[in-house]
This record gives structure tokens, C-alpha cells and sequence, in this order.
């Protein structure tokens, strides 16, 4: 049985019901699980000494696309918005193989963990050469990480008036067969899941009507959650006006996509009718602060929707309009970003880190983490706050004021997979290497 004991936190952001703030505090794990919180916790189990850091719960990433970790930064899609951008990069992401696959997860889940990402999901839409969902779900078992793979899909290509290219696109119903293999493979409903499997056709541009009913139709019977993008930017309305003659909110609401199993990447562009249709459903939206800037999509109305008391998580978006994979950056820059559109007292920093930690395990259904309290999962990031990013802090446990973005250590289900900086659970340098060889031929190839 896995113990451990973490001794002495200087500051405890618990995220609980009572959102408590504790003072050399200890947290003791045992079986994957918090069994006690406290000072002066007696066990035998090995200690982590905790002095000198302020301990959080692990953050969870509410949308990724982990493939693009292997096309950053790419010259002829730095400048574009959303619907140039994908058209520059699906002829490169139609090289990809299982074994880019796998590797671009690898290396965007560990990048996620060193910010103190305990849970992500990941929405794989494209699965050229014999690519499979489960790539991923091998990468990520090894990573070390709790995991939300969703089986993402594309149907309608160029030729039907879609945006992607015909050979990205699968039959409808071979999209539906492979659902149900990986569900019933892959997904795991206990509440100490290392993996839960989704159900994530792309887009209203990429996908059908009938797909995205019969998608949540299959979910429901199958108990699984539904992803999709939606409303993200000007040119993703002005397509749901001009194809399906209503806004992004009816369209999701008239094929069953909203309720609490239902969360929408990005909303950027929700007005108030779609907030109030989304916070009375409990439907859940991931926030990508960054994704949205680089894109030039807008600034999503997080605040309204958090008082309006829609459930919002965070989601670092693809490394391919990120260029990045830290999660704790990223919850600093949806404050700032709500602070800009709505004044300094918009979101704080405390507030922001909710969204990080609860809002995002809450979007993802997985009320026992996001939080540390006695009973939930022993998810667990610890943040060294003597190096010089808070020298001269007065509150370290404002973490996204004035703190590192890498933690010290990271511990998932009771298991430690980052210490001391460090990913422990890869070979990194032979991980990059191979990550780097794999983006020099995508390159050459262009």
C-alpha cells in the first residue's frame, strides 16, 4: 500500500467546501486516498518535507490536443486565425504515425505535470496511418498522470463544405464502432480512475448533425462524457448562422449537448442567452486563456459565466496555438486577462486557482479531485517558494501573483512523479530527443 506523509506545508490551499487556507500543515496519504489533514499527523509512512512551500492541489487541464506538441511554433501558421491556422496544419498533422502519437503525449503530459497537472483530458479528433486513441492512453499510463482521453472525430471534408481535408475524414459509422471499442477497452468509471474515456466529435465545421446526436445518444447509454469546440471565435458564429441558422448555444442544445456530462472548449464567444442556457444545464466550458490570445479569438466572458454559476475549468488548448503546456501560467493568464476586460478586482488570484484545481475536476466529473480533503484522491502539487520568482512576496500563497511555474514535486493517486523538478517516471532526455528528430522530418518535409 502506497504512504506517504507530507510534513509541515508552510501554506495548505486546500480548495475544500470551506476553501481553507492551513499554516504548517500535514497531509497524510495512504491507498491513493487523503486519510488525514493536520499538524503534528503521527505515521510511519516516508515523509516529504513540505517546509518552505505552499502545497495545492494538483491542477487539471480541461482541453488539450496533445499531437500538437510536435508543431510549435510552425512559421506559416504563427500569424493566423483559427480556420487559416487549421488549414496550414492539416496536411502536417496527416503525416503523423501511432509513434508520433504516442511521443507528442508523452512529452505534453509531462510538460503539464512539471506545472502541477495531476488530471487532463486530451481531444484526439485525427487518426491518420493507423493512429488509435489508445497511443495516448499508453503514454499517459506511463507518465504517470489521471488521465480523460476523448475519441474525437472528423466526417466532413473539403469536398462536402467542411474545413478539413477528405483525407482526414472517417465514415460516420466507423466513427460510432471505434467509440464503443475504446469505451469499452479504456474506460474506467471508479472513483479512483486512472482513465476515463470520451466522446469528442471536433466541431459543428467538421462533423455532421446526425454525429453529434448520435454521438450523445451513444454517450448516454454508455455513461461517458461529450466534448466538442464551440463558439470560439467570430468566423466559428458566422458559420453556425450561415449553415445551421442558429447560434452555437441552440445548435448544442437542440442535438442533447448540454448537461452536466457535457463540456464545451473555448465559448468565447457565448452571449448572455447561451450563459444562462449553459449555467441552468450545469453545462461545462473549458476556459484557454492562451489559445484564444495567440488566435486572436477574444477574451471568453469567464467572470459572467462564474456568477451566472456556470461550471468552468482550464484548458491549455494544442501546443500549436499555445506553443506552451503550463497549466499554471495559464490559470495566471485568465486572471489577467478577466482583469483587463473587467478591472483589477475582476478575478483574483485565489479565484483563478480554483478554476485550476475544483472548477476543472468539477467540468470533468471528478468531484473527488481537485481539492484536498479527507476522502478525495491523494493528488497533491508541491510549489518550493524560497527560489527567487517570490523573494520579497508577502502572501506566497497568492501562487499566480508571484510564484514559481514548475513544481518541486507532484503527486498523483498517492504516487510521486515529479520530485525535486524533475519528471521520474521518463528517461526526458531521450523523450526530447526523439521529439525533436520527429518535428525535424515533419520540417524537411514540408
Amino acid at each position: 500500500m502506497t504512504r506517504l506523509l507530507l510534513r509541515g506545508a508552510d501554506h495548505l490551499l486546500t480548495m475544500d467546501d470551506d476553501r481553507r487556507e492551513l499554516r504548517r500543515a500535514d497531509v497524510l496519504i495512504e491507498a491513493g486516498v487523503i486519510r488525514a489533514i493536520g499538524q503534528n499527523l503521527q505515521s510511519d509512512a516516508p515523509v516529504i518535507d513540505a517546509s518552505g512551500c505552499v502545497v495545492t492541489p494538483g491542477l487539471v487541464n480541461t482541453h488539450h490536443h496533445l499531437y500538437q506538441s510536435l508543431t510549435r511554433a510552425v512559421p506559416a501558421a504563427q500569424d493566423a486565425l483559427l480556420f487559416g491556422w487549421l488549414q496550414t496544419l492539416y496536411p502536417i498533422w496527416s503525416r503523423f504515425t501511432p509513434d508520433y502519437m504516442f511521443t507528442s503525449a508523452q512529452v505534453g503530459l509531462a510538460e503539464l505535470a512539471l506545472s502541477g497537472c495531476t488530471l487532463s483530458s486530451d481531444h484526439l479528433y485525427l487518426y491518420p496511418n493507423g493512429a488509435r486513441l489508445e497511443d495516448t492512453i499508453h503514454a499517459a499510463a506511463e507518465v504517470g498522470v489521471r488521465f480523460q482521453p476523448t475519441r474525437g472525430a472528423m466526417s466532413i471534408g473539403r469536398s462536402q463544405g467542411g474545413l478539413p481535408p477528405d483525407d482526414l475524414v472517417e465514415q460516420e459509422a466507423d466513427i460510432l464502432e471505434d467509440c464503443i471499442r475504446v469505451i469499452d477497452a479504456f474506460h474506467d468509471p471508479s472513483p479512483g480512475s486512472m482513465c476515463r474515456v470520451g466522446v469528442a466529435p471536433c466541431s459543428p465545421f467538421s462533423v455532421s448533425r446526425d454525429l453529434m446526436r448520435e454521438a450523445a445518444l451513444l454517450a448516454r447509454d454508455k455513461g461517458v462524457m461529450l466534448h466538442t469546440h464551440l463558439a470560439e471565435n467570430d468566423e466559428d458564429i458566422a458559420y453556425s448562422l450561415e449553415t445551421f441558422s442558429c447560434r452555437p448555444g441552440q445548435y448544442a442544445e437542440d442535438l442533447g449537448w448540454v448537461g452536466p456530462d457535457v463540456w464545451h472548449a473555448h465559448c468565447v464567444k457565448l452571449d448572455a442567452a447561451e450563459i444562462a442556457l449553459f449555467a441552468k444545464t450545469g453545462t461545462g466550458v473549458a476556459h484557454c486563456p492562451c489559445s484564444n490570445c495567440r488566435l486572436g479569438s477574444g477574451i471568453a466572458p469567464v467572470v459572467h459565466m462564474c456568477a451566472a454559476g456556470v461550471p468552468v475549468g482550464l484548458g491549455v488548448d494544442g501546443s500549436a496555438s499555445n506553443d506552451a503546456g503550463n497549466l499554471v501560467a495559464e490559470a495566471r493568464q485568465a486572471m489577467l486577462l478577466q482583469r483587463v476586460a473587467q478591472g483589477a478586482d475582476a478575478m483574483s488570484a485565489r479565484a483563478a486557482l480554483e478554476i485550476a484545481t475544483r472548477g476543472g475536476a468539477d467540468v470533468l466529473g471528478r468531484p473527488e479531485c481537485g481539492r484536498i480533503a479527507v476522502g478525495c484522491r491523494a493528488d497533491i502539487a508541491i510549489w518550493d517558494m524560497s527560489g527567487i520568482e517570490t523573494a520579497g512576496s508577502w502572501d506566497p500563497a497568492a501562487l499566480l501573483l508571484a510564484g514559481p511555474t514548475t513544481v518541486r514535486d507532484l503527486i498523483v493517486e498517492g504516487r510521486r512523479i515529479v520530485q525535486d523538478g524533475q519528471i521520474i517516471t521518463l528517461d526526458m532526455a531521450t523523450l526530447i530527443a526523439r521529439q525533436n528528430r520527429m518535428a525535424r522530418a515533419l520540417g524537411e518535409a514540408v
